[in-house]
């Protein structure tokens, strides 16, 4: 079954309007900057402009569920099709449209608009759970980043800004098969690694900095994410002592991931290693966060999260300690979750590197 049936089969009310480019590319295999999905259950039509028309009737040719129509009056064209079916209510994406987009929506359409969580909650929740193939891509992504890691080795040393880090680990994935970036890459030294989502700027690396790395690739639309924590030259005792709690935590949130726990009690088990040492108020951010077309997305391994964590979900584990002013330590991996373990993504050392 395509995914536009399998989510033709759950909307609630008589049709459901996707707009997202995201979620437009989930559903039809296509990306692009514009467009919309009107989504009947017996039926699917995807209306695009000139500008992908073309391209959209080739890749949808072969299936008879979904039918590609020319955007002319998108607004008449959808007055029309819901006519045709005999719809009155119309279901749109409230976590990505904007109010501006749904007061146009309401006031052109003259059929009530739900704007309710329930065709969010439903593409979410088959975006959660991802197949062989997806997963086959989120691995493509990160053997790409795993070479930029091994490339970066090489390249990091004293003298380097961190400007010049990131662009050249950027330029080293697009080269090598990203489509894109999953994000902005971070590179950090010295003190700027206490900021979790600092700005790569033009400070230059000194011998005994830490270098943090928070980067992803991009395959065929779907996300890897990695963060690791090197050092140029030796580090100190207490630059040591913590990396290795943050270690030691991201392990046993790795060895604690399964089906059915919750994203409370991931997020818990790591940071109660982390605030036995002491270190609690300087782990201020969540463990993890699924991935997937979006870098991030449900689930969510966050002590604000109570939703269980479901077999084929792939959620980030990525502990950090931040001290002001001195350093900070981040570990990150994701992972594929099993009914009893998961099945980790991420083949990059884990010790401390000292380039």
């Amino acid at each position: 079954m395509t995914r536009l049936r399998q989510l033709a089969s759950v909307i609630d009310n008589d049709c459901a309007l996707i707009t997202s480019d995201v979620n437009r590319r989930y559903l039809t295999g296509m990306k692009s900057s514009a467009g919309c999905i009107l989504l009947f259950k017996e039926k699917a039509y995807f209306i695009i402009d000139f500008r992908y028309i073309e391209k959209a009737k080739k890749l949808l040719e072969n299936d008879d569920f979904i039918e590609v129509i020319l955007q002319d009056k998108l607004y008449l064209q959808l007055e029309k099709l819901m006519k045709k079916h005999n719809a009155g209510t119309v279901s749109i994406e409230n976590m990505t449209m904007t109010v501006s987009e749904l007061n146009t929506f309401k006031e052109k359409l003259k059929f009530y608009v739900d704007a309710g969580n329930g065709l969010s909650d439903k593409i979410n929740s088959l975006r959660m759970v991802k197949t062989d193939e997806e997963t086959e891509c989120m691995i493509k992504a990160q053997r790409i980043a795993e070479a930029g890691l091994e490339h970066m080795f090489g390249f990091i040393d004293t003298g380097r800004t961190e400007r010049e880090i990131q662009l050249e680990l950027d330029y080293f994935m697009l080269k090598n098969g990203a489509e894109a970036l999953s994000f902005d890459t971070i590179a950090l030294s010295g003190k700027n690694t206490s900021l979790p989502h600092g700005v790569p700027g033009e400070k230059k690396i000194e011998k005994g900095d830490f270098v943090l790395l928070d980067y992803g690739a991009v395959v065929d639309g779907y996300h890897s994410d990695m963060t690791r924590t090197l050092c140029v030259g030796e580090p100190s005792e207490k630059m040591k002592e913590v990396y290795s709690i943050v270690l030691e935590a991201q392990l046993a949130g790795i060895s604690a991931v399964k089906a059915g726990i919750t994203g409370r009690e991931l997020d818990k088990i790591s940071r109660d290693i982390i605030e036995a040492s002491g270190y609690g108020k300087q782990f201020g951010h969540s463990l993890g966060h699924g991935v997937g077309m979006d870098i991030h997305e449900p689930p969510y391994a966050a002590g604000s999260y109570d939703g269980v964590i479901p077999a084929g979900s792939v959620v980030t584990v990525e502990p950090g300690i931040y001290i002001e002013n001195e350093f900070g330590v981040r570990i990150e991996d994701f992972v594929i979750v099993t009914e009893n373990g998961c099945i980790n993504m991420t083949k990059a050392p884990k010790e401390l590197v000292r380039l």
